[in-house]
């Protein structure tokens, strides 16, 4: 008898085929029938008029802590995510010692803004080997997990205090490539490093990774080549490649013998830099390599409280009590003084109001303005037959609600525009790319990306028509699990593991990011619930039904080599 049997769904197998109807039968946690199945089951889900589709990966997140307290990774498989991998940009918190606990604990509350508070009371960092670390997820997760060691913590474990600014001498990089092969031999998935001159510590000094020579990159990623099943994720910078940082990343994709992916394409890039990047994926393929480049297909979402503030001659009046805001912004000579100062701010060239399609209320206490959750400042607008800075004046201020600034994460200067949408969905196509870099379990206060998944299937595919759904399933589910070489996993196949999302395919969206103040010590983080996802099964159970989590936890922590197969590049000798 069959566990489950998914009964009557249009099938999108995740490699780009397309849909056919079937039914789906589960044993075992596997996928054991698929057609017409007509042995008996435990239990049946009716998926007529329903798209079944492979789990969703999402290859960068930061879910390394909150796992600890949260094992249902949320609200990532409340959008069809089933496999997570964590560790990304060099940081991670396995393995250490009791020396490096509060200098890794306030690292990651820097440069990937979790709150110190959270990271405290949520976990009592007392492993020490990262194999350690693992064990204290067996059993307690939703999600597959896996992670990757990084660099940054590493190098701090190996070095001290001299991790940050020093070069390592020959027997530090000794030191360091133990801990790695410790590591790989404990079941992560790789090394994931950061040259990214944003890093920055609890102390507002250079992440330890940024002090690495190419040297010592090049002996870590021969480490990596040792141990099967693994992988390389590295930032080389922000913005445009030098030559040298793209012969850099070939020779570690070459050493270790793996693909490496860098983050992220178009990052807030000041100018239309990310045909030069994609080059290095060019650069590397005639050599033999593999360079594979990570892009948040959405566009990227910043939220504020504060960007009134920045207006001039909005400070005063923002600083007010609710009574006395109110009464202000109905004085003619205020409203003046008000508008003046964001007329002065577009004059500058003050990003944040440049474009009022580009600018979103992000919350809302009352009912009354529940309703403009999620709605930009130029629509409200229009539906008023107003002034978007009436609407600012009007609504946003009296109430002080918080905004969003949307910024495009691919060719900023095309913004939200039609052709901008467009040129996007080029690059997603592109095999020079993988979609991802949600971020998620990261700046958990200013964004929320986790549900990129049902925000693409919602927008881009449902609205706009960009991407055929096949297609966007391959990129979520095959494309991501063939690059990490995640055995059995990213498609709807007899034998692979049933890793399943059933969606209705007119009706999934994501909903508005809203804050929630759920955090270990009571800290704020923004979540996104979704719409249309109907159910989410890992392993062959149920961790979503009807767009709610359940309370079971059969995920699988991931493991190289156990759980994951060498991907190789071709010109390594």
């Amino acid at each position: 008898m069959l566990d489950l049997l998914l009964r009557g769904g249009d099938v999108v197998d995740g490699t780009g085929a397309s849909r056919r109807r079937a039914d789906i039968g589960i044993r075992d946690g596997r996928i054991v029938a698929l057609g017409d199945v007509d042995e008996q089951a435990a239990e049946t889900i009716d998926a007529d008029g329903l798209v079944v589709a492979p789990g969703f990966v999402d290859v960068h997140t930061h879910y390394d802590a909150q796992l600890l307290w949260d094992g249902a990774a949320t609200p990532s498989p409340l959008h069809g995510v089933t496999t997570v991998l964590g560790g990304n940009c060099g940081f991670t918190i396995a393995p250490l010692t009791e020396r490096d606990v509060d200098y890794v604990m306030r690292m990651m509350a820097r440069v990937e803004g979790m709150p110190l508070d959270a990271l405290q009371h949520g976990a009592s960092w007392d492993w020490h080997g990262f194999g350690e670390y693992l064990s204290r997820l067996d059993g307690r997760v939703a999600v597959n997990a896996g992670f990757l060691a990084g660099h940054s913590t590493i190098r701090r474990v190996a070095m001290g205090d001299r991790a940050v600014g020093e070069a390592a001498t020959a027997d530090d990089v000794d030191a360091m490539a133990r801990l790695l092969d410790a590591a790989l031999v404990d079941g992560a998935l790789g090394l994931s490093s950061s040259l990214a001159p944003t890093h920055t510590d609890g102390d507002n000094r250079p992440v330890p990774s940024r002090a690495a020579s190419r040297d010592e990159l090049l002996a870590l990623a021969g480490v990596v080549r040792g141990h099967d099943g693994t992988t390389l994720e590295f930032i080389p910078t922000v913005g445009e490649f030098t030559p040298e940082l793209i012969e850099l990343m070939t020779d570690m994709s070459l050493t270790a013998d793996r693909p490496l992916n860098w983050n992220l394409l178009g990052s807030l890039s000041p100018t239309e830099v990310y045909q030069g990047q994609l080059e290095a994926s060019d650069h590397a393929r005639a050599r033999g390599a593999y360079v594979v480049a990570l892009t948040l297909p959405d566009l990227m979402r910043l939220r504020t409280g504060s960007v009134m503030d920045s207006l001039p001659g909005w400070r005063d009046v923002v600083a007010l009590g609710p009574e006395e805001r109110r009464r202000a912004v109905a004085d003619p000579e205020v409203r003046a003084r008000l508008r003046d100062g964001v007329a002065a701010a577009r004059e500058r060239g003050l990003g944040a109001f440049a474009d009022w399609n580009l600018v979103e209320v992000a919350d809302a206490d009352s009912l009354e303005h529940g309703a403009l959750v999620g709605r930009t400042i130029a629509d409200i607008a229009a539906e008023r037959g107003g002034d978007p800075v009436d609407v600012l004046i009007d609504v946003v201020l009296p109430e002080r609600l918080p905004l969003t600034l949307v910024l495009p994460s691919l060719v900023p200067s095309l913004g939200a525009t039609d052709a901008g949408w467009a040129r996007r969905a080029e690059v997603w196509r592109d095999d020079r790319t993988v979609l991802g870099g949600s971020d998620a379990g990261a700046h958990l206060d200013v964004m929320c990306h986790a549900n990129y998944t049902t925000s693409v299937l919602g927008d881009a595919v449902r609205h706009r028509g960009l991407l055929e759904l096949e297609e966007a399933v391959r990129q979520f589910t095959d494309v991501p699990a063939r690059l990490y070489g995640l055995r059995g996993r990213g498609r709807i196949a007899e034998g692979w593991c049933a890793d399943v999302v059933v969606f209705d395919p007119a009706r999934i969206a994501t909903r508005p990011v809203r804050a929630r103040h759920d955090l270990p010590g009571g800290g704020m983080r923004l979540y996104a619930e979704s719409e249309g996802v109907e159910h989410v099964l890992v392993n062959g159970t149920e961790i979503v039904r009807a767009g709610a989590l359940t309370d079971t936890r059969p995920g699988t922590v991931l493991r190289s080599g156990r759980d994951t197969d060498t991907v190789t590049v071709p010109g390594a000798s």
